[in-house]
């Protein structure tokens, strides 16, 4: 048995009306055949396969039907059944190759026949395909006959090229332009041919055979054709033709669009790994990432696209564009357009395709480093669509305001006793402890004195915990760790020892919507967060970044592993048992507990100081601060006095460093009790530098274990 004709020939069309998407042209010429006002030459002009030649061939059958002047052929007549879809040809309707018979001698040989007169037909027509071939001696010596030729004779010249027709061959023809045939068209074209053959093709396959044919009906028809032909009982199915065809499949796009979307790199270039292994096109992979990004584009602007016909998608398809959308800012996809669309010019005849294409993906994927105003846009997207991923913005989210520690060079003035001691007047002083300090030579005894008992300062308020985001807000554990180093940014600009903790101590272990949970391998780094006020500078940063007003939570996680770096120095530790009091005489003074603003003068009057420390003037208003101010003891070999006996006090070595400390601390208590007038030349002690880490008061709560309160006269 005979194989079936290809599709293109066997569907090819008989009339006009059955030729698609060519309306402009084909209804011109149905008037011109009702009303007998054809021309003597025409030249159809157009993409390959849009119908030039069938048109062409319906002309000749209707203007050699025997019921002419008609519209359409009658189909019935002897000319009609002649020209047919498969008939056996007429001797009046010759068709030539302009691409083999072009020259000068065939133009002749044309000349010499057409003069004689139809066999049996009304005209003679010649249709002359591929005219763009045609020499232009060739032309030259048709000219004469095409300008005035007989009665019976009729030229149709076919071309993809009418540029390539000389002039006065076109200026003596009517010029009809045919166009590509248009997607939504062929699309239902197709589903009624599969109908007419009886083979299942599934939605999504539909939009890969029209891509293929690129709005050509014969090249349309020959891709399913093909893929009729490799049908199994499932039909024509998606994976199938995205298999034949080449086109990268969808699931891959969405991986890629959804990684760039969530900025996960590994996750980009796995895919970029995975096309180049599969043994896919980086240009078509290329291509086809720009157009799904051109139709994410389009449902931004337009989001019913898919509904109304714009896109030519699938319904499932287009719920998968919906969701894709939405994770995406207008600004960024049109970033990531431009960027693909450059990307795949500079593809053309590149050595290194896969190199390129990761190239591109590197730069979507890095919009800051994009100083242009495509990249500000994008980065703006991205701030805004944290902002809006718990639905409210950081004011709304934030009912009653939370302490903020602001960069230095916002902070207003410290008093005189924030000066004098900045870790007193930030935290709250815990439970009294002796403090031991070493006197600079044994002294009998003073007189008891009466010392009035110190009055208890208020114990701050701390400011009402603002209300959690609730869980209903859509963010995820996940969200939270890739939105994380946003945070980590934030935060290094207001309070450098909290940026400290989050990167060398702690790490993010939980979220349930409303509580995140910070773990910490030790317990001294975790006490240390807790007691400097640093949740409510993280709490902060989080509504600013990610949008969701949480709770901060440090835990113990032993499996907690800090992201950078080796950790900073453990937290202070708890104040150990104060030692048991000297005998009269040994030169260790009594202490007491006092609050911040009274500590700070008898501190100055009973600690041991050096001569010159003692007769140094305070600074005028035009002077610098002393580098005694802000900078720490040096290590001079300092001794304050005679060592204390034996059993009577620590060793030497420690008695000398804890003198140092002592007079570090009256020297910047003396400097902050007579201030610069020049209020921009104050020592800003609570300033956070690496000198604020290494302040008096810290110095001695982590090397001695213990907190500076007022001395006491002995016996009082």
């Amino acid at each position: 048995m005979d194989s079936p004709l290809a599709l293109y020939r066997r569907y090819r069309p008989e009339t006009f009306a059955e030729v698609i998407g060519q309306e402009h042209v084909t209804e011109p010429l149905r008037a011109a055949l009702a009303g007998n006002r054809v021309n003597h030459a025409y030249l159809f002009s157009g993409p390959r396969g849009c119908g030039k030649t069938t048109s062409a061939r319906i002309l000749a059958r209707a203007l050699n039907c025997e019921r002419a002047p008609i519209a359409d052929p009658c189909g019935e007549c002897e000319s009609c059944r002649d020209l047919a879809r498969n008939g056996p040809g007429s001797i009046d309707v010759i068709e030539i190759d302009a691409a083999s018979h072009g020259g000068v001698d065939d133009a002749r040989d044309l000349r010499e026949k057409a003069f004689f007169a139809p066999v049996k037909s009304r005209y003679k027509v010649y249709i002359i395909d591929e005219a763009h071939m045609v020499t232009t001696q060739g032309f030259n010596a048709l000219l004469k006959l095409v300008e005035e030729p007989p009665p019976h004779l009729r030229f149709i010249f076919a071309t993809t090229e009418p540029e390539k027709v000389i002039p006065t061959i076109r200026s003596r023809t009517h010029h009809y332009p045919f166009r590509l045939i248009p997607p939504r068209l062929l699309t239902s074209y197709l589903t009624e041919l599969c109908d007419r053959e009886g083979v299942a093709i599934e939605p999504a396959a539909l939009p890969l055979v029209v891509r293929a044919g690129a709005g050509s009906a014969r090249d349309t028809l020959s891709v399913l054709d093909q893929l009729l032909g490799g049908a199994g009982a499932q039909g024509v199915t998606y994976d199938l033709a995205s298999g034949l065809l080449g086109y990268t499949p969808d699931t891959l796009l969405d991986d890629v669009v959804s990684a760039f979307a969530a900025g996960d790199g590994s996750a980009v270039f796995g895919v970029v790994d995975k096309v180049i292994e599969t043994g896919q096109d980086p240009r078509r992979f290329t291509e086809d990432l720009l157009r799904r990004l051109r139709d994410l584009v389009i449902i931004s602007a337009v989001p019913d696209a898919a509904a109304s016909g714009l896109l030519d998608v699938s319904g499932d398809q287009a719920d998968r564009l919906v969701a894709q959308v939405n994770a995406f800012g207008r600004a960024e996809l049109t970033r990531a357009a431009d960027l693909v669309a450059t990307g795949l010019t500079d593809m053309r005849g590149a050595t290194a395709p896969r190199l390129l294409l990761e190239l591109i993906c590197a730069r979507i994927l890095l919009p800051a480093a994009d100083h242009t105003t495509e990249g500000v846009l994008a980065r703006l997207d991205r701030l805004e669509r944290r902002a809006a991923i718990s639905g409210t913005t950081s004011a709304e989210a934030a009912p009653a305001p939370a302490p903020v520690a602001l960069p230095a060079q916002d902070r207003p003035a410290p008093s005189r006793s924030e000066r004098a001691a900045p870790e007193l007047a930030e935290d709250p002083a815990p439970a009294p402890a002796p403090v031991p300090a070493p006197a600079a030579e044994p002294t009998p005894a003073p007189a008891p004195t009466p010392v009035p008992e110190p009055t208890p300062e208020p114990a701050p308020v701390a400011a009402a915990p603002a209300a959690p985001a609730a869980p209903s807000s859509g963010l995820t554990l996940v969200d939270v760790r890739r939105l994380w180093p946003s945070v980590i940014d934030r935060v290094k600009t207001v309070k450098r020892v909290t940026w400290i903790h989050l990167t060398q101590n702690a790490q993010v272990v939980g979220f349930n919507g409303a509580v995140l949970s910070l773990g910490f391998q030790n317990d001294g780094p975790r006490r240390s967060f807790e007691t400097g006020g640093h949740a409510d500078i993280v709490q902060q940063a989080v509504i600013d970044e990610i949008g969701a007003n949480v709770r901060i939570e440090a835990i113990i996680d032993p499996g907690a592993d800090p992201s950078a770096g080796p950790p900073p120095p453990a937290a202070a530790p708890a104040a150990p048992a104060a030692p048991a009091a000297p005998e009269p005489g040994a030169g260790w003074p009594e202490v007491a507990a006092t609050g911040p603003a009274t500590s700070a003068a008898p501190a100055a009057a009973a600690a041991p100081t050096s001569a010159p420390s003692q007769q140094r003037p305070a600074p005028g208003p035009d002077s610098d601060p002393p580098p005694w101010a802000t900078e720490p003891p040096p290590d001079d070999g300092y001794e304050p006095g005679p060592a204390p006996e034996a059993g009577s006090g620590p060793a030497p070595e420690q008695s000398s460093r804890r003198a140092r400390l002592a007079d570090y601390q009256a020297q910047a208590e003396a400097h902050a009790e007579a201030p610069p007038e020049d209020p921009d030349a104050h020592v800003d002690l609570d300033a956070d530098t690496e000198v604020d880490a290494e302040s008096s008061a810290e110095l001695l709560a982590r090397e001695l274990g213990a907190q500076v309160i007022e001395e006491i006269p002995r016996g009082g």
